[in-house]
């Protein structure tokens, strides 16, 4: 069964261990989802799994088939330009290196649909209230799965604000 990714359907590997990760960087040259530990830990290789962030490192690309992958490349779709967040990124300083920027805006675009379905984090005050309240330490907790080295959380989480205001318009 084909894996789609960024609307294409591409082929399985042949090998059943092969990540999604080395598929889409060493198969498919869409090396924008970058390989930062391979061990799970730093949140580099996040993509978009049906809508859902996964660590590309650790998810076999065999578990994908008949899913639908999206990487930092598929993220204006048909649009052309800058997804929002991306423009965003750039608006407030959220990248220095820039390394761990793709992971970053994959993960964010999960954690807002993750917010707007209600689904709780460590530091949801009432979980029984409904969606969460959306502070600056929620977004925190929630994008603690992805580190920048550089030191750019400040611009990562106000670009995030700006994407999370824009969309509730």
């Amino acid at each position: 069964m084909p894996i789609r990714v960024n609307g294409a359907e591409v082929p399985p590997p042949d090998d059943a261990r092969i990540s999604l990760l080395d598929l889409l960087r060493e198969h498919l040259h869409l090396t924008g989802t970058k390989k930062g530990c391979d061990q799970g830990a730093c949140g580099a290789c996040t993509v978009l799994l049906d809508g859902n962030r996964v660590l590309s490192c650790l998810t076999l690309a065999a578990q994908a088939e008949g899913s639908d992958v999206r990487t930092i490349e598929g993220l204006a779709g048909d649009r052309g330009g800058l997804h929002l967040l991306q423009q965003a990124f750039i608006e407030r300083d959220g990248l220095q290196c820039g390394y761990c920027t793709p992971g970053q805006i994959c993960s964010a675009i999960a954690m807002a649909e993750e917010l707007r379905r209600g689904d709780p984090s460590y530091v949801t005050l009432d979980v029984a209230a409904g969606p969460p309240v959306v502070t600056r330490a929620e977004i925190r907790e929630r994008m603690s799965g992805n580190l920048c080295r550089c030191g750019a959380h400040n611009g990562i989480v106000e670009a995030i604000e700006d994407m999370l205001a824009e969309t509730a318009r």
